[in-house]
C-alpha cells in the first residue's frame, strides 16, 4: 500500500494543488504530510500551517451547541423566536420552486434542533429555487469573502425577509442554518460567537491556532486561498493579509473558522473519547447519528451524496464508495478541506488544501485522501 505522501504528491506536482497538509491518525499512530507551498509567498507548507476551514466549522458549532444544552441554557426543542424574534413568523414557499410571493405561514416554530439537523428551511437546495440568489446577494452565503458579511443583527434582519424553502422539520437544506445557529448561541450566552467558541471549546481542547481570524504574529503560517477562472486555471482569491486579518463583523458558524491539522486532530480525538471533559457520550452520539429521513436525504442531493446528516456533519450510512465507512462522521469545506472521525477504527482524518472546490482535481484529491484513509 502506497503511503499518504505517494497518494497526494501527484496533485501538488501537477500544479492542481499548490500545497496541502494531510493527517491520518489511528490511536497513537499519526501520519502527516506537508507538500508544496503555503501560497504566493513561496513559503513551504508545514504541519502547523493555518488554513481556512470553511464548512468543517459546522461540527465545531454542533459541539458548542451541545455544551450549552448540557449547561441547561439551550433547549433543543423550544422555539428559538424568544432569542431570534426575526424568525417569529416565517413565511414558507408553497413549493421549493414557487415564486417568492407564493408563500404560506410556517406550521410550526423553528427550534435549535431544526438548525442542528439543517431542517429549518434556511439554505441551499439542489433544485432551482428563487430563494438561493437572495441568500447569495443579501447574506453573502457561499462567498469566501467573509469580511463582506454584515453584523449579526443586520444579517438576521435581512434573513427575516427571505422565505423558508420548506416547512421547519420537513426538508433538508444546506449551510444557512449554521449561521443562524451561531447567532442563536451568541445570544444565549450573551457574548460574541468568537469569544464563546474560544472559551468553551477551542481553549479547553488546546486548539491554539483555531478561531475566526489570524493575528499578525501567526500570519507567516497562513495560507493563500485559490479559486479557478473560467478555464479552470488557478487564481488567487485571498491572501494571508486579506479577509482574516481583522475580527469579522459576522463570525460565520457555517464556515468561518481557521485551523490546523493538529487542532482538528484534538477535536476528533475528543469525539472518539466520548466527549472527554467537554461533552457527555450521549451528546457525542447525538452529533454522530444520522437524523435524516429518506425524503430529506433525497433533498440533500449531492450535498449528502446518498449518506445521512447528524449534527454539524455527514454520517456514512452505507459503503457506497470506496471511502465510505458506516458510522464515519465529519464534513468537507468549500476551501478544499476535510475532517472526519471513524469510530469503527478510531481514526481521525484531516486534509487542508486551500483550493476552492469545483475546479479540475479539487474533488479528486479529496477522494484519493478519503480512500487512503479508509483502506490503508
Amino acid at each position: 500500500m502506497a503511503g499518504l505522501e505517494a497518494v497526494l504528491r501527484p496533485y501538488v506536482d501537477s500544479g492542481a494543488i499548490p500545497g496541502l497538509v494531510a493527517l491520518v491518525a489511528r490511536g497513537g499512530e499519526v501520519e502527516v504530510v506537508a507538500l508544496g507551498s503555503q501560497g504566493t509567498s513561496g513559503v513551504p507548507m508545514r504541519r502547523d500551517s493555518i488554513a481556512r476551514g470553511a464548512s468543517i466549522t459546522k461540527p465545531l458549532m454542533a459541539a458548542l451547541a451541545m455544551i450549552l444544552v448540557e449547561d441547561g441554557r439551550l433547549d433543543l426543542d423550544a422555539p428559538v423566536d424568544d432569542l431570534l424574534p426575526e424568525l417569529a413568523e416565517p413565511r414558507v414557499l408553497r413549493t421549493p420552486t414557487s415564486e417568492l410571493d407564493d408563500t404560506v405561514a410556517a406550521d410550526r416554530p423553528i427550534t435549535a434542533r431544526h438548525l442542528l439537523t439543517s431542517t429549518s428551511g434556511h439554505g441551499f437546495t439542489t433544485v432551482d429555487c428563487p430563494v438561493v440568489p437572495l441568500l447569495i446577494e443579501r447574506l453573502h452565503q457561499a462567498s469566501m469573502e467573509l469580511d463582506r458579511v454584515p453584523a449579526p443583527d443586520e444579517w438576521m434582519r435581512r434573513l427575516s425577509g427571505i422565505p423558508l424553502i420548506h416547512q421547519p422539520g420537513d426538508g433538508w437544506t444546506y449551510n444557512a442554518s449554521y449561521d443562524v445557529l451561531g447567532v442563536l448561541l451568541a445570544r444565549v450566552a450573551g457574548q460574541d460567537l468568537a469569544t464563546l467558541m474560544a472559551e468553551r471549546l477551542l481553549d479547553p481542547l488546546g486548539m491554539v491556532d483555531s478561531g475566526f481570524r489570524v493575528p499578525a504574529g501567526k500570519r507567516d503560517r497562513f495560507t493563500t486561498l485559490h479559486g479557478h477562472d473560467d478555464r479552470g486555471d488557478l487564481t488567487v482569491s485571498d491572501e494571508p493579509d486579506g479577509s482574516f486579518a481583522e475580527p469579522p463583523a459576522f463570525a460565520s458558524g457555517a464556515g468561518g473558522i481557521v485551523t490546523t491539522v493538529d487542532d482538528m486532530l484534538a477535536f476528533g480525538r475528543m469525539l472518539l473519547a466520548g466527549g472527554g471533559d467537554l461533552l457527555s457520550p450521549e451528546s457525542v452520539v447525538s452529533m454522530t447519528t444520522d437524523h435524516t429521513t429518506a425524503r430529506q436525504r433525497e433533498m440533500g442531493g449531492f450535498f449528502l451524496d446518498g449518506q445521512g446528516w447528524g449534527y454539524g456533519g455527514g454520517v456514512d450510512t452505507s459503503a457506497r464508495e470506496p471511502w465510505n465507512v458506516v458510522g464515519r462522521y465529519g464534513w468537507v469545506g468549500g476551501t478544499g478541506t476535510s475532517a472526519y472521525v471513524v469510530p469503527r477504527d478510531g481514526s481521525v482524518d484531516v486534509l487542508l488544501t486551500q483550493v476552492e472546490l469545483g475546479g479540475p482535481d479539487s474533488n479528486a484529491v479529496l477522494e484519493a485522501f478519503w480512500t487512503y484513509a479508509a483502506t490503508a
